[in-house]
């Protein structure tokens, strides 16, 4: 018999109860993935947005195609680093909290969350009031709704323009919350990722709001793809979940043509779902545990730095560019930049995020303890 064999790793059966203290090898290439994102992003911010391409832009001056068109046709393409963010958050979140309680879910996403956030938004306010002229400040009492990272649920415009992502992860968490409630399964999973792929392709012809708030369908296929990955890693492949991959796959590219002709503007179509689909390919050779010699303590370091970098680098940078443009060229000014913020990052990790994780995740414990009392 010829075609396509399908390969089960060595699991516990799908019925069984799943010990939440088993522990896994670490997948050190995600973080180096991760870390590619982070860095693809703020390329594209320094130097490969349509406002920075604008002639008299408040970043560079002229349109920074003219200054560097090199750079620029690669930083153009940055913005696709979003969408492979949202893809391994899907998988890592799946992983994550396999075997765990729902309350062990919050108290995880809230310490990851929220510590390196409080200082990012902080930080980001004084850069920007400190130096004005490339983004307009909030007022104060917008600030503080900020802090809350429920800003976009209530209209109230972001500190940093990145941060519209976390509003698409915080919607993600709450409804992989809800299969974490009954107990996570493949045949649940499966369930969560056809159902939520059925909403996110219905809602936008729904015309209900609320529908399509909680569909999420410019975001929803990244995350079932990283989640249908993840249960490829655990279980093995089978034509189920590569159908939901290849389903990913198909509405994906759809959504990176809408954001292209609507929001970006600056990079084609071609080009972006060819970078979509490699790191896609990336993806299934790790499900398929094709990656897993890939170590190294510096891809922990990678890891760690690069949520504090992705919500410090936008605004700050731009701002920083905007002030020595004049004095460094302006390849050497990103990369001193860039460099900056990484060193930035990693103490932020280590001197905020950290210990502050730590007070944060006591003080929850402790909460939830009384709770149950």
């Amino acid at each position: 018999m010829t075609g396509l064999t399908f390969t089960q790793r060595s699991q516990p059966p799908l019925t069984a109860p799943l010990d939440p203290d088993r522990r896994r090898p670490r997948l050190y290439v995600l973080d180096g993935l991760r870390l590619f994102a982070a860095l693809f992003v703020a390329l594209h911010h320094f130097a490969g947005t349509a406002r920075a391409d604008r002639p008299g832009n408040p970043i560079w001056g002229r349109p920074v195609s003219e200054i560097m068109p090199d750079v620029f046709r690669v930083a153009s393409y940055g913005w696709i680093g979003v969408e492979i963010f949202f893809v391994i958050s899907g998988f890592v979140i799946c992983m994550s909290c396999w075997g765990r309680t729902p309350r062990q879910f919050f108290v995880s996403r809230v310490i990851r969350l929220y510590p390196a956030y409080w200082f990012a938004v902080l930080f980001t306010t004084g850069v920007l009031a400190a130096f004005p002229g490339v983004w307009e400040k909030l007022q104060a009492r917008d600030v503080l709704v900020n802090l809350t990272m429920l800003q976009s649920g209530s209209r109230v415009a972001n500190v940093d323009g990145v941060y519209w992502t976390l509003w698409a992860e915080l919607r993600f968490y709450l409804l992989f919350l809800v299969v974490v409630a009954v107990g996570l399964s493949y045949r649940r999973v499966v369930l969560f990722c056809c159902l939520w792929g059925a909403a996110a392709m219905l809602a936008p012809s729904a015309g209900w709001p609320l529908f399509s708030l909680i569909a999420n369908p410019d975001g929803a296929w990244y995350f079932i793809a990283g989640l249908a990955l993840y249960l490829m890693y655990r279980f093995g492949q089978d034509l189920l979940l590569w159908g939901i991959l290849g389903m990913s796959w198909l509405m994906g590219q759809k959504e990176i043509g809408h954001r292209i002709d609507n929001v970006e503007g600056v990079s084609g179509w071609r080009g972006a779902v060819l970078i979509f689909t490699v790191f896609l390919l990336v993806m299934v050779a790790i499900a398929l545990g094709k990656l897993d010699w890939v170590r190294g303590r510096w891809l922990v370091t990678a890891g760690a730095i690069t949520y504090p970098l992705y919500l410090l680098h936008y605004a700050a940078g731009t701002t920083l560019i905007s002030r020595l443009r004049d004095d460094l060229d302006a390849r050497l000014l990103i990369c001193v930049v860039l460099a900056g913020f990484m060193a930035l990052s990693w103490g932020v990790h280590r001197v905020v995020e950290r210990p502050l994780a730590g007070v944060v995740k006591r003080g929850l414990d402790s909460s939830f303890a009384r709770l149950k009392g």
